[in-house]
């Protein structure tokens, strides 16, 4: 993994607090641990901190989330860089994540980076009109339905080029695109459907 760093200083504001809602809702998070131990409440927080900051976490979001849990402030520093979860510079209105690993880079990753550096450049950049950004990441969980990449909080699966180039052009164009598998296959069930137990005379003795 290359090393994680915070975003330059010139665009790191110059203070974090949470919301009013946001505050509540934090707070709610430390009383589900016991006694002493609010400090494990540490990921969500970052998590909630990073969405209301538009989608990256500041250094100043960070810190006031240690404030917030009474920890020091390396300690929550830490957990930002360690996760990549936690995007530590500014990302476009739909930030790609593309996966990188094994079963997708055999699948047509490369044909997926290939999209992502033709329409916006070297990974981490956000485009001129803030509305993308892209980053190659390990391994996302849906190795079945490789090649994938996660496009906010949502995957879209079983990709080639053209499907891709689709998805990017449709949310360009502001228009919604249903996330999930984009070559018809149920969820993660067989393409073509079922190729085992398929002998319906099994469950009419039963």
């Amino acid at each position: 993994m290359p090393v994680r760093r915070l975003a330059p200083p010139d665009v790191q504001p110059p203070t974090f607090a949470f919301s009013k809602a946001n505050a509540e809702w934090a707070k709610a998070q430390t009383e589900k641990y016991p006694p002493g131990r609010q400090q494990s409440a540490i990921i969500p927080l970052l998590w909630k901190a990073q969405e209301q900051h538009g989608g990256w976490l500041p250094e100043a979001a960070i810190r006031h989330v240690a404030e917030f849990l009474g920890m020091a402030h390396i300690r929550a520093l830490e957990v930002a860089t360690f996760y990549t979860m936690f995007n530590l510079e500014p990302v476009g209105k739909f930030h790609v994540q593309l996966c990188g690993t094994t079963p997708c880079r055999l699948r047509g990753a490369d044909d997926l980076e290939k999209v992502c550096k033709k329409r916006f450049g070297e990974q981490g950049r956000v485009t001129k009109d803030g509305t993308f950004s892209w980053v190659e990441v390990e391994c996302l969980g849906a190795c079945t339905n490789a090649p994938m990449v996660q496009i906010n909080y949502d995957f879209y699966e079983d990709l080639d080029k053209k499907s891709f180039e689709d998805i990017l052009d449709r949310l360009a164009d502001g228009k919604k695109v249903k996330p999930g598998p984009q070559n018809g296959r149920q969820l993660s069930a067989p393409i073509g459907g079922p190729t085992t137990l398929t002998d319906k005379s099994i469950y009419e003795k039963r």
